[in-house]
């Protein structure tokens, strides 16, 4: 379980955030201890903030007094309602806030469900309650927690975050918002990429495409993102989403230095020249751009074509998911250009290959050793229905089947929490 303490000066704010949910029924008021109770059990925002009356009066010199915390045990916990109850209040008392009103509201938006505290951290007398090793003492309560009711370990999991788990987003299934959210904010930690075209490339393989805007503020030139679902086609189904909205790792600026910072890396990767082994040892026994994509698919290698509107291929790019590794064929050597694979597979006219095998001993044994090890992807290597067309033939489905328990981010959540760092940042200014 994941606690996550959010402080700020905005009372209504946090209640509103809340209660909007319960309205439109994705959320619920659980309990509730010093809250002023009404004859038909109902709440409403200004009911629930006379509660907090006294305390915020009273406050002496706290510039944050309001207490916004969430519970988030793992998805695949099964917790009850009443647990839930009993965990928000052996959580309060443990953190020193078992005297204070508080909230408890059960969120069901998403497939994680979990709980938010609001609260107040002075007392009657206006005194701030001690938040001195705050983080590292509510760590220490959630692994208590754990134990007390059976929840799966945060730690655990973080301990094995390589195997970070993406799911193609699905536009049908809605809430497309957060279902991006959970790409982008993670996927640059886990692949290296040196070009927009390959970032692209990798997007497209979880429905997702990315465009570059510009314009100008003030006389200064600025340049950003824009994100868009993608069905099965390829074609967009969503409105454009600022990248803003995802995090830092999603932004321009930030993935230009991703670039930067990969093209050395890339250029001198241990698993290259593997890669490119492998790619050239296909091409001898492929006779097609399906059985070519499906023989790399298999080895862990995916293809990405990108053509023009008269069916020229102009880009190819290949995604090694053993090595985390985003290559353009250019990249990897002159024979694994576009323009090679345009002639192969639109002209017929097929290069020989010569299969590199004078790989240094030094680069084999780190090859082999990120082989063995487990990687997300390690089940994708399954045989799958890859017949239907050399689109299909990319891990757009296979990525779907089997990386299936990719979790949605709580899209509202994230953004909630940077406006209250936000206004956080401006006060102190």
């Amino acid at each position: 379980m994941i606690a996550k303490i959010a402080r700020g000066s905005n009372l209504y704010g946090a209640l509103t955030y809340n209660y909007q949910k319960v309205e439109k029924e994705n959320a619920q008021v659980l309990f509730t201890q010093k809250i002023i109770e009404v004859p038909d059990g109902s709440y409403s925002i200004q009911q629930l903030s006379r509660s907090f009356e006294l305390y915020l009066l009273t406050n002496r010199r706290t510039e944050k007094p309001i207490l916004h915390i969430s519970l988030n045990p793992d998805p695949k916990d099964k917790v009850s309602d009443t647990d839930f109850e009993n965990m928000a209040q052996d959580y309060m008392k443990q953190m020193g806030y078992e005297n204070q009103p508080f909230v408890v509201f059960k969120h069901t938006d998403i497939e994680r469900t979990h709980i938010h505290i609001v609260s107040v951290c002075v007392d009657e007398d206006g005194r701030k309650i001690s938040d001195k090793f705050e983080k590292r003492r509510s760590m220490a309560v959630c692994r208590t927690l754990e134990k007390q009711y059976s929840l799966i370990s945060a730690v655990e999991k973080k301990q094995d975050s390589k195997n970070q788990i993406f799911k193609p987003v699905d536009y049908m299934a809605g809430d497309i918002k957060s279902q991006m959210a959970s790409v982008l904010r993670h996927l640059p930690k886990n692949y290296q990429f040196q070009t927009f075209g390959a970032y692209n490339a990798l997007l497209s393989l979880l429905n997702i495409i990315a465009e570059e805007v510009k314009g100008e503020y003030n006389g200064i030139p600025k340049q950003g993102l824009v994100y868009f679902a993608l069905n099965k086609q390829g074609e967009k189904v969503s409105n454009p989403f600022k990248a803003s909205l995802f995090g830092k790792s999603a932004g321009y600026a930030q993935l230009q230095s991703h670039y930067e910072q990969n093209k050395i890396k890339l250029r001198e990767h241990p698993a290259k020249g593997s890669v490119k082994g492998r790619i050239e040892s296909v091409m001898q026994t492929a006779s097609n751009e399906l059985e070519f994509n499906k023989k790399l698919l298999e080895q862990g290698i995916n293809v990405v074509v990108r053509r023009n509107a008269e069916g020229r291929i102009y880009g190819i790019t290949f995604i090694d998911h053993k090595a985390h590794c985003v290559w353009n064929g250019s990249q990897l050597g002159r024979n694994l250009s576009a323009n090679v694979f345009n002639d192969w597979w639109n002209n017929g006219n097929k290069m020989e290959q010569s299969v590199q095998r004078n790989v240094n001993s030094k680069a084999k044994a780190t090859i082999n050793q990120e082989i063995k090890e487990p990687n997300n992807l390690s089940g994708f290597l399954a045989k799958e229905d890859l017949s239907n067309s050399p689109e299909e033939s990319s891990l757009i489905e296979v990525f779907g089947g089997l990386l299936s328990n990719g979790k949605a981010e709580d899209y509202d959540e994230v953004l909630f929490a940077n406006q209250m760092k936000k206004k956080a940042r401006r006060k102190k200014r």
